[in-house]
């Protein structure tokens, strides 16, 4: 079994290798939190690439299973075997937070293993308050001491816009996949339909709907300054991947940006000046 410093090095290895914006966030952190940000965030990798690791739907819906055992005290066999799930469990044990939180967020991923659409906006907006949300509020736990700081309005709203944001730099790639996050009420305002995009057509409501999503994370940003003062000094960390909402949003809103084809990036340089900048 590996040592507990070795797995939250493995958990630190994962984020930042996949999850950039996250790591450098995560940075700006106390030196003593940064592991324990780290097991969560490697952690909710994990989830979010359960799709792409498995051939099918069944065996992903296996795959998030073991996890949700994991963390109800469920699973056969070794589980600390699992540098991830061990270095999560250390921190779940150290911070006092809340497992159903955590189940909640593998729940929503269910969503991710299937083609269905998104059927409405207050659909997506509770899927990124599961995982998105439910991120920046468990890191506000941690950064806080295990202690509720109180950000949950906050950390719902930044959830909410950074989780969007994502979506939509993902979009080409999703709809590569099969997979829809628009909503299909969003869509159906500007006449544009499932096949439109899952086929690459496109058409002209697309920019539109787009458009209005663009809109919708903004939004949910404007919300999360009005909040500012409920969000305490300690756990300013969490809320730092929202300083790349804008950033990312002007690369989209470019004139020769295809959102079915290219999926959108900003030099890293930019990326760490916003996120070490901060939102606020």
């Amino acid at each position: 079994m590996a040592e507990p410093q070795s797995n939250f090095a493995h958990c630190e290895a994962i984020v930042r290798e996949a999850d950039p914006d996250r790591y450098v966030a995560n940075l700006a952190a106390p030196k003593d939190k940064r592991p324990y940000l780290f097991a969560l965030h490697a952690f909710n990798f994990e989830i979010a690439r359960v799709r792409e690791s498995v051939r099918e739907p069944m065996l992903g819906e296996i795959r998030l299973q073991w996890w949700r055992d994991a963390l109800q005290g469920e699973a056969r066999g070794d589980v600390r075997a699992n540098p991830v799930a061990a270095a999560l469990d250390d921190t779940i044990v150290k911070f006092r937070l809340p497992r159903q939180a955590l189940v909640d967020l593998i729940e929503s991923r269910m969503f991710d293993l299937y083609d269905d659409p998104m059927p409405t906006l207050n659909d997506l907006e509770g899927y990124c308050g599961e995982t998105s949300s439910s991120l920046i509020q468990l890191a506000s736990i941690i950064l806080n001491e295990g202690k509720d700081p109180g950000t949950a309005d906050a950390a719902g709203h930044a959830g909410v816009a950074y989780a969007i944001t994502g979506l939509l730099r993902a979009f080409p790639i999703h709809a590569r996949q099969g997979q829809l996050y628009l909503p299909v009420d969003i869509l159906a305002r500007h006449g544009v339909v499932r096949e439109d995009v899952v086929t690459g057509r496109g058409g002209p409501g697309l920019k539109g709907a787009l458009a209005d999503m663009h809109a919708i994370a903004r939004r949910h940003v404007d919300q999360v300054r009005i909040l500012r003062p409920t969000i305490p000094s300690a756990a300013e960390p969490a809320f730092r991947p929202l300083a790349l909402v804008e950033p990312y949003l002007k690369a989209m809103e470019k004139p020769d940006y295809d959102p079915l084809h290219i999926p959108v990036d900003i030099p890293q340089w930019r990326r760490v000046w916003a996120v070490w900048r901060g939102p606020f």
